[in-house]
């Protein structure tokens, strides 16, 4: 493989092959012409885009075969599109920018640079992002014209354009005891009307500010815990806690008042647990917060889980399913009965890749109906019922309720207890197709776990078709990852030796450095790896004869089920996450199998 910008090796005989007319396309017939890559690399990305389901520039990206600038500098010229190397920020008509949100600008790479007449020149990094152009037309006056943009100054100018919000920790900053009328005496008297009532008090700031940076920073939970002389605020972000603030512990009572407030609780009550929910919307997002509070001995501890209502719900092709588990996945949703589990820790994805399904499968000639404890994304044309145990509305009630309702798809949100299940798995014998969840380690855990339940043996033998388990790593920062050469103990741990990993990577992998893009974590987004256990007719005599799951997790190895760290190694080759991120999320996988 050549090095970005070098001149290309000769081309074996074998690569002259004839291709068919337009195989190479427009875009690989200028690199080929230019010099930039060869014929190998050009089928090594359509090969790559084929298999990722990307376009061919992220492929070439994704296989380092040829720099951004000049890979988009001849994109523009093949779209007719104006490349420019520098932007004057002086220049820039900030006016067009007010009403556009600095989280989309940064995620989508684009930003309105100056007007020319009627048309709005639009600085873009990916010239064929059609959707953001498409987002911005509404909020801009005009004609949009793109203008293609190296991505460090199109981001440069991003931030410098765009007016940060005040992060908590410079809030803190800005608090005195004085400001909010407390201290160590009269901690427990705050009079959180008076807070409630003024939108510049300093509490309403500080926990304005949190939500509006966890929003910012990609954050799923925001964890708020008294200890003895200080309070821990703590961001979940891609599955990792980081501790934010560490505010005095005298502000713990309007921290927590504040919030109460804001989720409709009661704010006199301390000593029970209680639940509730915040809606906000930040930077034109809407944010569905749910709350819970437990006693502590040192104060109410406070977990609020965001939920962002406007995104967008993903298709089993782009949550990192290899192409033999998403061929296999897709033939099991598309019968007409049996049950199909999905198995992992909470947090591990689970309830994303159940919506997935579904929306596969949704249709007018389908009856779906589910039951959830919360309904966490509203699907079009599916029936949706929220558990209320406080009126008797469990998990079983709701889909003894739904049989009645002449459905052809079920989709219970969790199996907690035998009666769920044993209602489920009529349901299936009945010509139903069940979906659900269990919390286990493995595929094979969920027979055992079924089994544990009280289920017999030859039940779920006759109605499992399958059982996923799944956990979500970490991917690399595309801007800061940096190849590295694996140890031979790091190898030996992903099932590989150093010949078989030659033979399938350019020599190295990528491991995380940490920029401002990823907040110094080295970590962008999250994807899953998958185990697919597809039950035939040997795994299910297995069952039938109470066979322990170690025992039918080999098994189903030997027939060709990857586990979960094979899927994790096939992340790592594809340069997708790194090899602590696996070793990290699939410890269990590996202890069970040594």
């Amino acid at each position: 493989m050549s090095s970005p910008g070098a001149a290309p090796p000769p081309v074996p005989a074998a690569a002259m092959a004839p291709r068919p007319a337009g195989y190479a396309g427009e875009l690989g017939q200028m690199l080929l012409e230019r010099g930039l890559i060869t014929w190998e690399q050009l089928d090594q990305a359509r090969l790559h885009a084929l298999e990722k389901n990307v376009r061919l520039p992220e492929a070439f990206f994704a296989l380092r075969m040829v720099e951004a600038g000049p890979l988009r500098k001849i994109q523009a010229e093949q779209l007719g599109l104006a490349f420019i190397e520098t932007i004057d920020i002086e220049a820039i008509d900030a006016d067009l920018s007010k009403d556009i949100p600095v989280g989309f600008a940064r995620t989508q790479l684009v930003l309105p640079l100056w007007r020319k007449n009627d048309q709005i020149q639009v600085g873009v990094v990916d010239p064929l992002n059609v959707a953001g152009m498409d987002a911005l037309q509404p909020t801009l006056d005009g004609n949009l014209e793109p203008v293609v943009v190296p991505e460090g100054v199109l981001v440069d100018a991003i931030n410098k354009i765009f007016d940060r919000r005040a992060g908590a920790s410079q809030v803190m900053g800005e608090i005195h005891d004085e400001e909010i009328g407390i201290s160590g005496e009269n901690i427990q008297d705050i009079d959180v009307d008076i807070i409630d009532t003024d939108d510049e008090a300093p509490i309403i700031r500080l926990v304005n500010a949190l939500m509006a940076q966890a929003v910012k920073e990609r954050c799923s939970d925001i964890h708020i815990e008294p200890f003895e002389r200080h309070i821990a605020v703590r961001f979940r972000v891609d599955g990792v806690l980081y501790e934010i603030i560490r505010p005095p512990k005298r502000f713990a009572a309007s921290i927590t008042s504040r919030i109460k407030v804001m989720a409709g609780l009661d704010i006199a009550e301390k000593r029970v647990p209680q639940d509730g929910r915040i809606k906000i919307k930040v930077a034109g997002r809407d944010i569905d917060i749910r709350l819970s509070t437990v006693p502590t001995s040192h104060g109410e501890r406070i977990v609020m889980r965001l939920l962002d209502k406007t995104a967008v719900l993903k298709d089993l092709e782009y949550i990192g399913m290899g192409s033999q588990v998403l061929v296999n996945m897709n033939e099991m949703i598309q019968k007409s009965y049996g049950i199909i589990l999905v198995t992992g820790p909470t947090g591990s994805g689970k309830t994303t890749t159940l919506y997935a399904c579904l929306a596969k499968i949704n249709s007018p000639v389908r009856n779906i109906i589910t039951v959830e404890d919360p309904v966490e994304y509203q699907l079009g044309g599916i029936g949706q019922i929220q558990v209320n145990s406080k009126v008797g509305l469990t998990f079983a009630a709701g889909l003894r309720a739904i049989l009645r309702q002449d459905p052809d798809v079920v989709m219970v949100g969790e199996i907690r207890d035998r009666e769920t299940a044993e209602i489920a798995i009529q349901a299936s014998l009945t010509g139903h197709l069940v979906f659900s969840t269990l919390h286990t380690n493995d595929a094979a855990g969920a027979v055992t776990r079924l089994v544990d339940m009280g289920v017999e043996p030859f039940l779920v033998a006759s109605s499992v078709v399958c059982m996923m388990a799944q956990r979500l790593v970490r991917n690399l920062c595309p801007h800061c990852k940096k190849p590295v050469v694996p140890t031979e103990s790091e190898l030996r741990q992903l099932g590989f030796t150093r010949e078989r990993f030659l033979e399938v990577t350019p020599g190295h992998v990528y491991a995380p450095t940490g920029c401002q893009e990823c907040l110094d974590t080295g970590y962008m987004g999250r994807t899953g790896i998958y185990e697919l256990l597809v039950v035939d007719d040997e795994i299910r005599q297995l069952i039938m004869d109470n066979i322990d799951s170690n025992s039918i997790k080999k098994r189903a190895i030997g027939k060709g089920m990857l586990t979960l760290r094979d899927d994790g190694a096939r992340k790592v080759m594809l340069g997708d996450t790194s090899i602590a991120e696996i070793l990290r999320v699939t410890q269990d996988d590996m202890l069970g199998l040594e």
